[in-house]
Parts: C-alpha cells; structure tokens; sequence
C-alpha cells in the first residue's frame, strides 16, 4: 500500500453544483435566487443584527454615561458621634481592630478607615485611622485627644 493509493470511500465526495451555465444547466436564468429582490443581487443580504426597520437594539439602549475609576480610594467611614455615643473612659485607644471586635463596622473597605467629623466629641481618645477630615482632626484635638494615621 502506498500514499498514491488512498482515495475517499465511495459516495462519500460530492461534486460541486455548477450553477447558472445556460437554461438546461441547474439554475439556469436566476441561479437559484428567485426572481428580482434585494436577496438576488450581488453583495445583497441584511446584516444579523437587522430588526425589520425597527430601532435596533443598541440604538435604544443608553449609553454609558460613566466611568468606573479603578484606583479611587474607598473608605470605610465612621463619624465622631459614634465615638461619643461609645462607653469609654477618657484616653481610650481607638483602632480599626477595635471597631470590628465590637462590630461597629460591618466591612473593612480596600482603603482602610476615614474619620469624619460629623458630631461633637467631649472626651479625649487617642484614635488610629487612615485618613480624616480636617474638622474631625481639629475637633478630636480640640477635645485633648490625639490622632495616629496609619
């Protein structure tokens, strides 16, 4: 047996239609394509996307009207009367770990912990965080307290 010897098995290969070669041939005239109409010239057809004329699909959708930044800083917040409302005595050390022992917060954002100023502060903690705003700095510092950032 040789390369030169294989042939596909019988019935297996069809030959090609030759289509559109006179009158008697197959297709003669109109080729298979009907009669006049978009479908029967060359170059015709409609893209997938076609909705019969009506408004396609992503012409109705709005558009996107944002963007998402990926490196903002995310923070988990918490504000100074929540500190208050807290029954600590005077001088307390205040961290992020402390917030989630006593589940104050419920999830730790990607940036850490930002202290806002909203409420007003009468004892003196030293509180640990990653960021603050510049009235809860000046109204924990005017209540004798100090600020670690982390």
């Amino acid at each position: 047996m040789d390369l030169t010897d294989l042939k596909p098995a019988e019935g297996s290969r069809h030959k090609k239609k030759r289509e559109a070669r006179g009158r008697a041939g197959y297709g003669g005239k109109t080729a298979g394509r009907g009669h006049n109409g978009q479908q029967s010239r060359a170059g015709g057809g409609i893209r997938k996307q076609f909705e019969g004329g009506q408004t396609p699909l992503f012409r109705r959708l709005p558009k996107r009207q944002y963007i998402s930044l990926p490196n903002r800083k995310i923070y988990t917040i918490i504000n100074l009367d929540l500190l208050e409302s807290l029954d600590l005595p005077a001088g307390s050390e205040i961290g992020l770990e402390f917030l989630v022992e006593n589940k104050l917060v419920k999830k730790i954002q990607k940036s850490g912990l930002k202290v806002l100023g909203n409420g007003e502060l009468k004892k003196a903690f030293k509180i640990k965080a990653h960021a603050f705003s510049g009235s809860a700095q000046e109204k924990i510092e005017q209540a004798g307290g100090s600020i670690e950032k982390i």
